[in-house]
């Protein structure tokens, strides 16, 4: 599998050097800051030199290197490179090259527990932090109880839950977010329109408790008979991806989530979905050249989404030419103002509510240059966040918590769509 990870700084100085199997040599380091670092050339994030593979990841100003000699699985290499980020930021704040300078000893020793000749081993952080900790020396006493506790958990089915979680509210709180992605042409035309969303959860859930998801998957909707007359309103889901603390057998056969959740904050879900997109906003720009000297533009924006909800901090960024001296515009609601470092009209609006319509209407002033270039329309671009609306349409359709002691748990989902690259030209 891996044979051995290197950590490097932006220089190409090797900060943590780390062999798992004897196909390698320590000066293999030299290779990758010869190939790849000092060469700007080198874009992808896999390179083979010879029968060595070479897999990076940038983050902050390190690059974290996997390498091998072995036909791996690149998927799950990068996952590792991931992990270790994660693993980074949650025990020192901020993984960069000061973090890793001042606790060399504390990485090598996390590095030997997640990886085992090679081959990745348990990366929860929460589990790590039981047995590899940067806090005060412990009792012997309360050693032996924790020591007790690692082997149960680092053994078990369920490496990222303690089995001894107690609270006195039990809770569960979803969070659906998705992210829209749209590409509009001059014409109306939808070139781009797709959905990114996750869903995370937070856990506040005695015990082991097992809970099932269920979501208005359009597959799951369509087996099941009773739900016949409901999968007009199923999701189609193109790909999904899940938290490992999920059953994907239970989920490849009768579409149901199942899992025993970690304690706290974590990401059950990602998908996406390019199928039957609610667009949020409607813009319709009219831009208009006057002679050589004059621009003017009508920019009409529309909630789609019931009137009953609102959007907040949206933000439409309108383009002018590079040669503009001054703009005057004046908008129906909010505040527009023109900003000549990034040649455009910034349009705020604070609170915008569904099925309304708001109008900017501007006038842009150019100066004459000495060679006419034809202006290229950059895009508008717009921001926004609408609560309680997703784009795709998704729901949860039910959260159940069971336990063995039958506790009554609170569930509470919320709903949020957020501008991905939300794009419209004119």
């Amino acid at each position: 599998m891996i044979s051995a990870l290197f950590i490097y700084n932006q220089k190409g100085e090797v900060l943590i050097s780390r062999l798992y199997r004897q196909d390698l040599k320590r000066s293999i380091a030299d290779i990758f800051r010869i190939q790849v670092i000092s060469n700007t050339d080198i874009r992808s994030p896999i390179i083979t030199l010879g029968s060595t593979s070479f897999f990076h990841v940038r983050h902050e100003n390190l690059y974290i290197v996997a390498v091998t000699k072995w036909n791996a699985n690149a998927a799950l290499i990068f996952e590792f490179c991931y992990r270790v980020i994660n693993i980074g930021r949650s025990y020192f704040g901020k993984f960069d090259e000061e973090a890793v300078k001042a606790n060399f000893v504390l990485i090598y020793e996390l590095l030997d527990e997640v990886l085992d000749f090679g081959y990745p081993q348990n990366s929860e952080t929460e589990t790590l932090k039981m047995y590899i900790t940067t806090e005060s020396v412990k009792s012997e006493r309360a050693i032996m109880e924790d020591s007790a506790k690692i082997t149960i958990q680092a053994t078990g089915a369920t490496s990222w839950r303690r089995s001894d979680v107690r609270y006195r509210k039990n809770e569960a709180f979803v969070d659906v977010i998705e992210s829209v992605n749209l590409l509009l042409s001059a014409q109306g035309n939808v070139l781009r329109g797709d959905v990114t969303g996750q869903i995370m959860m937070r856990a506040y859930l005695s015990g082991t408790p097992e809970c099932k998801f269920g979501l208005n998957d359009k597959v799951l909707l369509e087996k099941d008979p009773t739900n016949r007359k409901k999968s007009s309103e199923a999701v189609e889901i193109d790909d999904c991806q899940f938290h490992q603390c999920v059953k994907l057998g239970k989920f490849d056969s009768d579409r149901t989530i199942s899992f025993i959740p970690p304690d706290g904050e974590f990401e059950l879900m990602r998908y996406r979905t390019s199928d039957n997109i609610n667009l949020p906003f409607k813009v319709h720009p009219v831009v208009t050249e006057i002679g050589k000297s004059k621009i003017e533009y009508r920019i009409l924006v529309k909630a789609n989404f019931s009137s009953k909800l609102y959007a907040n901090n949206v933000v439409l960024n309108i383009p002018t030419p590079l040669n503009t001296t001054g703009v005057i515009c004046s908008a129906s609601n909010g505040k527009a103002k023109y900003v000549p470092a990034d040649n455009s009209i910034v349009w705020k609006i604070s609170r915008f509510q569904g099925q309304s319509e708001f109008m900017l209407t501007g006038e842009a002033s150019l100066t004459a240059m000495t060679h006419k270039k034809a202006w290229s329309r950059p895009p508008i671009s717009m921001d926004f966040h609408v609560l309680m609306f997703t784009s795709s349409g998704l729901l949860v359709r039910f959260l159940k918590v069971f336990e063995k002691s039958n506790y009554n748990s609170v569930k509470w989902v919320r709903y949020m769509t957020k501008a991905g690259n939300y794009q419209i030209r004119f």
